[in-house]
């Protein structure tokens, strides 16, 4: 099979289909959270480090007014011609998550799939958090996912998975390939097996993400007195079933509230 080095990121309708398969679980989770946690009514959502807007167009057509931003122009691009293609406003931007500032607040932020952790440095995660805190109007929410490295245990070293569209297959991998604790990085590989009528090939990229113990994340949030912990989820979204952290903690998502 033939392989392509690259930024997965730079493939948009690839990286849309195996992470937007599943959005079902996510969408309802949010529109749960928005109901239960916030003290203020839910109509305006921002999405740091958006994508290809996989949620952002079924937010939309659910009502809510959307916007978003990301590093990536492919998708943004992407995210921007399916939203107009809808009937939606082109409302997804060029932009750093930790460096924004929105022109009127919001009611709800989210960040669902560890994009948080590409921030390299405590700098950058904390201005990202208040850049958020900043964005959202008082009473509203953030909702962030992300892995934690475990202190106790093995942590999780790989995932695999399938999404279908059509004629378009694809089979996912990630591998966790080397975690520096001293350095606060992960190093990971991923791959997507693309499969079509008339083409097999592999897109082959890596990343490094900054990694969190829950003492280290905890002590980030205490930068950032804006935003209040409300409460803990993993990655079922089950809202019946809450968590706390632990040394065993890896998938979490935290529901954070602007005072």
């Amino acid at each position: 099979m033939e392989t392509i080095k690259g930024h997965l990121y730079d493939y948009p309708k690839y990286y849309d289909l195996i992470f937007g398969d599943d959005w079902k679980a996510e969408f309802d989770f949010l529109q749960s959270c928005f109901k239960k946690h916030a003290t203020r009514k839910v109509k305006k959502l921002f999405e740091p480090a958006c994508g290809t807007g996989r949620l952002l167009i079924k937010l939309a057509q659910a009502g809510y007014q959307v916007s978003g931003n990301d590093l990536n122009q492919h998708a943004i691009n992407y995210c921007n011609d399916r939203l107009e293609r809808f009937g939606f406003p082109r409302s997804a931007v060029l932009g750093d998550m930790s460096d924004f500032k929105l022109k009127k607040p919001v009611d709800a932020a989210f960040n669902t799939i560890n994009s948080f952790r590409h921030l390299p440095s405590e700098t950058a995660a904390k201005n990202h958090l208040k850049c958020v805190a900043d964005a959202l109007a008082p009473g509203g929410l953030y909702i962030l996912g992300l892995h934690l490295t475990p202190t106790v245990g093995e942590p999780m070293q790989s995932e695999s998975w399938s999404a279908r569209r059509g004629n378009l297959q694809i089979n996912s991998h990630m591998q966790s390939i080397s975690t520096d604790l001293k350095k606060r990085n992960e190093h990971l590989e991923m791959t997507f097996d693309v499969y079509t009528p008339s083409r097999q090939f592999q897109l082959f990229d890596t990343m490094d993400y900054r990694t969190y113990t829950a003492p280290q994340f905890k002590a980030l949030l205490k930068k950032v007195p804006e935003l209040e912990v409300v409460e803990l989820y993993d990655f079922m979204y089950e809202m019946d079933f809450t968590i706390e952290l632990d040394a065993q903690t890896e998938d979490v998502v935290f529901i954070l509230r602007k005072k």
